[in-house]
């Protein structure tokens, strides 16, 4: 559609950032208690009422700005770990990342409920050793780190800490009640120190994300064509995995376990906009924020009475798209 000129590219970025903002003021305003576009901007301004005030500054804008920054988290992740292994069916949760930084985050949180603080360095730790056991499960000494075997590394270590989970969920059963929002990918209840919290580690991976795209699209041409232009493919692939690696795992660490953002986000961008990460990367991050935001508002206006997470609303959606993925073989 866009796949044009520059221009045209361009243009569709502009129209994003625009859909991006008109969606971040129409979240503020939907919930329990639905508060009119004219009062969102006069509270946002400093002008609204006190009840106002405290439903949007101290309720809504932490949980949409959690929204925004995750979603572009996981859609960044997602696109760079299809640059790694290959494959557009890949991202952090398939490869097993996810679930490695969700096992540490949630032994923390059931363990040592006190040291919450921790939650994030330790989830990252968690993705990262999830990382390493699936690269080294993958790495050949002839071949280097070859796609195949690391997503079949990915989802074998997937299946371990997926057992994990389920036996710290045994092992806690009487603090589990606390932790099956995060498990099921909820950003109910967030305040802005969440937010302060997040945004440190997700403003240094955007940064260096947006300053690797050449090196992603070397990678995207092939093993030949990248040790042509004197690319070391291997650690090409390590830093790059680092990087996903880090944003899944500090964002699961704040808002639990939400899928198919990083499979979904990345395909939707090439389809649009083509499969130059100088474009596709940008627009990802936007689409990202979007879907995530859109995903939480379904959750939390569907049912009145109940909130249903945003990772509940994600796999609902998500999972016909990936089997209608497989069925067009990936592309």
């Amino acid at each position: 559609m866009f796949k044009g000129s520059t221009a045209r590219k361009s243009m569709l970025l502009v129209i994003m950032l625009l859909l991006l903002i008109l969606s971040t003021l129409i979240a503020i305003g939907i919930g329990s208690v639905s508060v009119n576009p004219v009062v969102t901007l006069q509270t946002l301004f400093g002008y609204g009422d006190d009840t106002s005030s405290v439903i949007l500054w101290d309720i809504r804008i932490p949980r949409v700005l959690l929204a925004l920054i995750v979603g572009a988290n996981l859609a960044i992740s997602g696109a760079l770990m299809q640059a790694v292994v290959q494959n557009p069916l890949a991202d952090p949760g398939v490869t097993g990342v996810s679930s490695g930084a969700a096992v540490a985050a949630l032994f923390i949180m059931l363990a040592y409920p006190g040291a919450s603080v921790y939650v994030p360095i330790v989830a990252i730790a968690g993705g990262l050793l999830a990382a390493a056991m699936v690269y080294m499960m993958a790495w050949q000494r002839a071949t280097g780190f070859q796609p195949v075997r690391i997503i079949l590394s990915g989802v074998a270590v997937n299946a371990i800490f997926g057992g994990v989970i389920g036996l710290l969920s045994l092992l806690y059963s009487d603090r589990l009640p606390s932790a099956i929002q995060w498990m099921n990918g909820s950003l109910a209840g967030k305040e802005m120190s969440d937010v302060l919290m997040i945004l440190p580690y997700s403003l240094a991976g955007w940064i260096i994300a947006l300053l690797s795209i050449r090196q992603v699209n070397v990678l995207r041409l092939g093993e030949q064509t990248a040790h042509n232009l004197g690319q070391n493919m291997n650690r090409v692939r390590l830093m790059l995995s680092l990087l996903s690696v880090g944003l899944a795992a500090v964002s699961v660490s704040m808002v639990g376990l939400v899928g198919f953002v990083g499979l979904v986000v990345p395909h939707i961008a090439r389809m649009l906009i083509g499969s130059d990460y100088r474009y596709s990367l940008p627009l990802g991050i936007l689409l990202g924020a979007i879907i995530l935001l859109l995903a939480d508002m379904i959750g939390r206006s569907l049912f009145s009475a109940t909130q249903i997470p945003a990772g509940i609303v994600m796999a609902m959606l998500g999972g016909p798209y990936f089997l209608y993925l497989m069925r067009k073989g990936g592309a």
